[in-house]
């Protein structure tokens, strides 16, 4: 029988899993114990495990399956696209027409300006590309020093060694030698978990002027890039307040620094827009894409490069690339999806539909004693959970266990609901419906109430000192 047929009984495939497969942010030897969620099928907006489960997904895999699951129209992209050119690469002068294709359209899709595109295989690859072209940019403008990147804590761009560095989280970089040197990071736009009694306005400008003393301490004429995300998405889904933008590009403009926009989970909808970018008013000199750009479907990413930049790169030869940069397969789905998204004016749906369906379900959810609030951004938003929440308290335990314990309750009720610490994270596809949305609501209603009455019976609704 064969294992990928999806019949044989749960036990065998945890066991099988176990036995040789090492997951990624995982402790392998804990989920060996208690054996790994086995993922069948999957239609619309919902999972099936092996046991039968339809599991309504509110994270569209991992922020990425935007148009939903079992779309006939990529499969069929791509089984014309195996038969037709299942592989080649695009080094050595070489070219093929779904990577011609997706790059123009991309073209097309993205703010003015912002006209080129190097393929990769994912958010990390390319962001680690970002990070050579950057400094290769500099180099041949004649400024070889200006080599430092400035990044956020708590940020997030990959787990590459490269793109680990870049980002901010502090457990990545206990492992592997990160951050390498040249990467520096300031303070994150987090109102609600460190604003204080600050208003947002004022934290938003406060946090955003970091970013001019960290230049000044390095000195510009050292300074490469800021790289940073519309809005932070593993990090919490962080919305910045208003002020913060505007204010971090009058910053870069000033002292000639390049704007890194992290579109990895913000970009193809996600925020109302094509790209967080436009939602936030920023004007990137390069975007990472990856995610949504094929819902998920194959693996691709990329960095959709600036004129200015690209004419400097396109001089020389930029001895950067991967195997799969452009895969004529991932290629042709990524465009099959963008097609979707058009024909079916998918951000028409968000922002007329299923945003404002999502905004007042979340805000009967925030209203849950658990919660402290609600961070939203269209179709991206967390529920931070609060022994108190006047005063957006944090629990007097570890960080992150009232979080499992609801995440473990929402997979209980038949519903994905990731946590990053003691915040629950939701971002559903992008073509969830109304009726879809109720469901959601009522299954996150029903863990936040469970994961209440656990806390209250433990003795664990305590404030930290």
């Amino acid at each position: 029988m064969s294992v990928t047929s999806n019949n044989l009984p749960t036990a065998e495939l945890q066991a099988l899993d176990a036995a040789h497969h090492m997951h990624p942010f995982t402790t392998n030897d804990e989920l060996k114990e208690r054996g790994a969620r086995v993922i069948t099928q999957a239609k619309g907006v919902y999972i099936q495990d092996s046991e039968g489960n339809q599991i309504l997904d509110a994270m569209a895999g991992l922020w990425c399956v935007n148009i939903g699951y079992g779309r006939q129209e990529l499969i069929d992209a791509a089984t014309r696209q195996m038969q037709e050119l299942p592989f080649y690469n695009t080094f050595f002068n070489t070219t093929h027409t779904p990577a011609i294709a997706l790059a123009a359209e991309l073209a097309k899709l993205a703010p003015e300006g912002l006209n080129h595109v190097f393929f990769a295989g994912s958010g990390s690859e390319a962001n680690d590309t970002n990070l050579r072209m950057v400094r290769t940019y500099w180099a041949e403008k004649g400024q070889p020093q200006k080599s430092n990147v400035i990044g956020r804590k708590n940020g997030y761009h990959g787990s590459t060694v490269g793109a680990g560095s870049l980002g901010g989280m502090s457990y990545m970089h206990a492992q592997g030698g990160m951050p390498i040197p040249g990467i520096h990071h300031i303070n994150q736009p987090d109102w609600w978990a460190e604003g204080g009694d600050q208003k947002p306005d004022a934290f938003g400008l406060a946090r955003a002027q970091e970013l001019e003393a960290k230049i000044l301490e390095l000195g510009a004429e050292n300074v490469a890039a800021f790289i940073a995300e519309p809005v932070q998405g593993a990090g919490g889904v962080i919305v910045p307040p208003a002020t913060y933008w505007p204010e971090i590009q009058r910053i870069c403009d000033k002292y000639n620094v390049l704007i890194i926009a992290d579109e990895v989970i913000c970009g193809f909808g996600r925020t109302g827009n094509w790209f967080g970018s436009t939602t936030m008013g920023i004007k990137p000199h390069i975007m990472t894409i990856a995610k949504g750009l094929s819902s998920g479907y194959a693996p691709i990413g990329g960095s959709i490069v600036c004129d200015e930049i690209a004419g400097v790169i396109n001089a020389i030869e930029f001895n950067h690339g991967y195997t799969y940069s452009g895969h004529p397969v991932c290629a042709a789905v990524a465009l099959a999806n963008l097609r979707v998204m058009q024909d079916e004016n998918v951000l028409e749906h968000v922002n007329n539909v299923a945003a404002p369906a999502f905004k007042e379900a979340l805000e009967k959810l925030a209203e849950h004693p658990l919660v402290g609030g609600l961070n939203l951004c269209g179709m991206m938003a967390s529920l931070p959970l609060t022994p108190h929440k006047e005063a957006r308290a944090k629990f007097a335990m570890d960080e992150g266990t009232a979080g499992f314990m609801c995440r473990e309750r929402c997979f209980a009720n038949n519903l994905v609901m990731r946590h990053v610490g003691d915040r629950m994270i939701i971002s559903p596809p992008l073509v969830i419906t109304p009726e879809e949305i109720a469901v959601f609501h009522t299954r996150a209603k029903l863990a936040l109430d469970d994961t209440y009455k656990a806390l209250k019976d433990g003795d664990m609704l305590k404030v930290t000192s």
